[in-house]
């Protein structure tokens, strides 16, 4: 492990990119980098690296699948590698914490800054609700906690408890804002943050998909002379995903899905529904036609839920019928299609329903179904998207 250097993980500059070599990564660090097959930053690591490696907080406008949990964690590991840890430590005291407002975020960020230090010493825990009390408590009594990684109302239980301390956090993080907003979890993580050091004391890392007004003025409260980053989802929403929007009655939309499916050998595929009660219904109607799908919604217990991901994750599922609260926590590589049966009523769900495929440098496809119901979203849409949306009928084979 220790005989590995930088030579070994050639980049060529390009034009116009920065490589995480630009950014004096410890090598253990850059190692695990190397590792994922990282080799050029994302527009959004690039702007938060270049500030927040010299510890400025910052405030990040970015959708999923921007690259911005790798820009956050990078920054992270590297101060906690270069700093040394206090002498007086005690357990359940992290040096940094993560806060996500749902599991699945929660445990994806775990799963990527296990990823990341997984050649330093560097330990990492992850507290959320829905999960064994008593396993996470332990994890927290077995040795020292640098990384913590969280959802609101657990982390809350612990320290109430005293099983977790946050007056050493030197690095804070509130990913997904915005939602924290939607979901009523300000208040708890107002509290978490009055049990950290002051802004100044900690750095501050905050990220939302959307910059409203409630969502900036806690990013002041929160934060230090911060630096604002701003990628846009346009680019995001639209470069590497081939978008279509198929004009179809109410009554067509099933078979059109389930010839799309079966003709292409489709292998990955998200189906979006409004809601609940939808979602069940077509995974039944789809699971009846032999297609090997299930569902994820808020209403799937959590257990249920973590198995279904890696079942999809692992090829064992074809089609995974999903809200958009389910929805906006899949991060899995090589989905080919994603398929809104419904077009969502607020647009910025559709930006991040078509996210979910074109991932980490590949292209995918979305289909939009549009009927009689809901074609009048399409000018809202195209407005958020500053661009035409093409509607056509489907192809004739798909009848």
């Amino acid at each position: 492990m220790n005989n590995w250097n930088p030579s070994q993980f050639q980049v060529p500059v390009e034009e116009g990119k920065s490589r995480f070599h630009d950014f004096d990564l410890p090598n253990e660090l850059l190692h695990a980098v190397a590792d994922l097959g990282f080799k050029y930053c994302t527009p959004i690591q690039a702007e938060v690296l270049g500030a927040t490696l010299q510890g400025r907080d910052a405030i990040g406008k970015a959708q999923t699948g921007t690259g911005k949990t790798a820009a956050f964690l990078v920054a992270t590991i590297k101060q906690l590698l270069e700093t040394p840890a206090p002498d007086e430590r005690y357990l359940g005291e992290p040096r940094a914490l993560v806060i996500a407002p749902t599991r699945e975020l929660a445990m994806q960020i775990h799963k990527d800054a296990e990823a990341l230090t997984k050649h330093t010493k560097l330990h990492t825990v992850m507290v959320v609700g829905g999960m064994d009390y008593e396993k996470q408590r332990q994890q927290l009594q077995q040795e020292y906690v640098d990384i913590l990684v969280a959802t609101p109302g657990r982390l809350l239980d612990y320290c109430e408890r005293r099983d977790i301390h946050l007056d050493l956090v030197e690095t804070m993080v509130i990913d997904e804002a915005d939602r924290m907003l939607d979901m009523g979890f300000i208040p708890q993580v107002r509290r978490i943050i009055r049990s950290t050091p002051r802004p100044g004391d900690r750095q501050t890392l905050l990220f939302s998909a959307t910059f409203s007004e409630d969502v900036l003025r806690l990013g002041e409260q929160w934060t230090w002379n911060p630096l604002k980053v701003e990628i846009e989802p346009d680019s995001v929403a639209t470069d590497t995903v081939d978008q279509k929007v198929w004009i179809v009655s109410t009554e067509e939309k099933y078979k059109i899905l389930y010839n799309l499916i079966n003709r292409h050998n489709l292998e990955r595929v998200i189906v979006f529904t409004n809601r609940r009660d939808q979602t069940r219904r077509l995974a039944e109607k789809l699971r009846k036609d032999k297609i090997r799908a299930d569902m994820l919604s808020g209403d799937v217990p959590q257990k249920k839920r973590i198995r279904t991901l890696e079942d999809f994750r692992a090829g064992k599922l074809q089609v995974l019928v999903a809200t958009d609260v389910a929805g906006r926590g899949i991060h899995i590589d090589g989905i080919s299609h994603v398929v809104n049966y419904h077009l969502p009523e607020d647009p910025e769900d559709y930006v991040h329903r078509i996210g979910r495929t074109g991932r980490a440098g590949t292209t995918g496809t979305s289909v939009s179904f549009a009927c009689e119901d809901d074609s009048f979203l399409i000018p809202t849409l195209e407005e958020l998207l500053g661009d035409r949306l093409s509607c056509t009928r489907p192809p004739e084979e798909l009848f």
